[in-house]
């Protein structure tokens, strides 16, 4: 074993040494992280709230990023950029496992990510014999939506609002097993979210086996009342699935603050890990249950990792996902959460007033946070995007639904006050002039 040992780290030493970056790269992300984590404790001694608002610790995270400052992105929702230190720490996994590739990869690296599924196990609340590590929400959520025996004539519940993706997921199998998936519209920008969990009791059947609820509505930013809805599915004997692929990482929450059964999300986002990565969390008495999206043998029925068996992938960026989490760890996830919801409140605010400008998002802080979707009368949003985008270099995503229209607006931690200043000079001269005729 002593000999295993000293060949093992010979090894790794061989492997460093030839290639050099490896080491570079390792005291880069030394070096960033020790900047991130002194600016968290600097500001130790302040509120979540009183954070928020300060600059000179959002300095620091902001050059984090390696982001271009030539285009103010404000579409974070769909993917985020990685700060420098998960990158970094991805190329050098990734020049790691090109060594001998077939020992490295799975003798060395991928034995590792069991420490990053304990660290996610950790940020979500619960065990980490419950959590897969997949490749995003998408995946995560297929492997329970195509997993469930569910059989014909059975109801599955979720709204008309819901990820396209996971709709078409349903859709396949009410044609092809003659299920019948129910749909319910959720109000725009409620007064009280207790309307949205009423729409759902409403609708409830004694078919209704499955509801899938998203925890935060990737059109508007709509906050659920997951709890509500997973407590009153639970009375009834009803399976909860939670599309949880905006809100991970987002703001402040564990598995006990929703009660579902399920949850899936991608770590890509608001995690700001390697695109591709993604989390899945299955309840220990139900991991059996579920089969997997590619099928494994039957001695792991009962083993979340069943549900990883992909095929050959790549170990580097399940790896990374370890510094992601170190990073979201130095900012604290109630600062960061904080700091979001003040980002979008400073130009929510700031628009509020504009004559014409009209919002498709709650100001309540239980209601949204950092994504919110606005509209200017008369104006047509693919329009107004485009505008934005060839005119000014801002980008943002039109949304055009059945039940309403408007723009998606997502800053994030990099984001300045002066970005968000110059996207809403110009939204106030189109709610003013309208568009400039081409």
């Amino acid at each position: 074993m002593k000999t295993d040992r000293i060949v093992r780290r010979r090894f790794l030493s061989s492997i460093g040494k030839g290639l050099g970056l490896m080491a570079l790269s390792s005291a880069t992300v030394a070096s960033l992280w020790k900047d991130v984590k002194a600016a968290g404790k600097a500001v130790d001694h302040l509120s979540p709230l009183e954070v928020a608002a300060d600059e000179d610790f959002w300095s620091v995270i902001q050059q984090s990023f390696s982001v271009t400052r030539g285009i103010i992105n404000l579409n974070n929702g769909g993917v985020s950029p990685s700060p420098r230190m998960v990158t970094e720490a991805f190329v050098r996994y990734t020049w790691q496992q090109e060594d001998a590739t077939a020992y490295t990869m799975w003798q060395i690296l991928e034995p590792q990510s069991e420490t990053v599924r304990a660290g996610l196990a950790e940020m979500f609340g619960c065990d980490k014999e419950e959590i897969a590590i997949t490749r995003n929400a998408s995946e995560s959520l297929e492997i329970l939506l195509m997993g469930m025996d569910l059989k014909s004539g059975d109801e599955i519940l979720t709204t008309t609002q819901d990820y396209p993706r996971m709709l078409t997921t349903l859709k396949q199998r009410e044609l092809r097993e003659g299920l019948k998936l129910n749909l319910i519209k959720v109000p725009i920008a409620p007064a009280d979210v207790g309307e949205i969990a009423a729409a759902f009791e409403r609708s409830v059947t004694a078919r209704t086996k499955l509801i899938l609820i998203s925890h935060q509505i990737n059109l508007t930013g709509q906050i659920m009342p997951v709890k509500q809805v997973c407590e009153m599915a639970r009375k009834r004997g009803i399976e909860t699935i939670v599309d949880g692929a905006h809100s991970f990482s987002q703001f402040d929450f564990k598995r006990d603050d929703l009660g579902c059964d399920y949850f899936g999300t991608s770590l890509h986002k608001w995690t700001y890990a390697p695109k591709g990565t993604g989390m899945l969390y299955v309840k220990k008495d139900k991991i059996p249950k579920i089969w997997a999206l590619m099928a494994s043998e039957e001695k792991n029925k009962a083993d979340i990792r069943k549900f990883e068996e992909i095929g050959t992938h790549s170990a580097a960026m399940r790896l990374a996902i370890g510094e992601a989490i170190l990073f979201n760890r130095a900012i604290g996830a109630k600062r960061k959460e904080e700091r979001l919801r003040y980002l979008s409140r400073y130009w929510m605010n700031r628009l509020k007033a504009v004559p014409k400008v009209g919002f498709n998002t709650s100001f309540d802080p239980k209601q949204s946070c950092a994504i919110a979707n606005f509209r200017v009368e008369g104006v047509d949003p693919v329009a107004l995007g485009s505008h934005l985008m060839a005119k000014h270099k801002i980008y943002t995503t039109p949304i055009v639904h059945a039940e309403f229209t408007g723009i998606r607006i997502t800053p994030n931690v990099y984001t300045t006050l002066w970005e968000l200043d110059r996207f809403c000079d110009v939204v106030e001269s189109v709610a003013k002039n309208g568009l400039p005729k081409a």
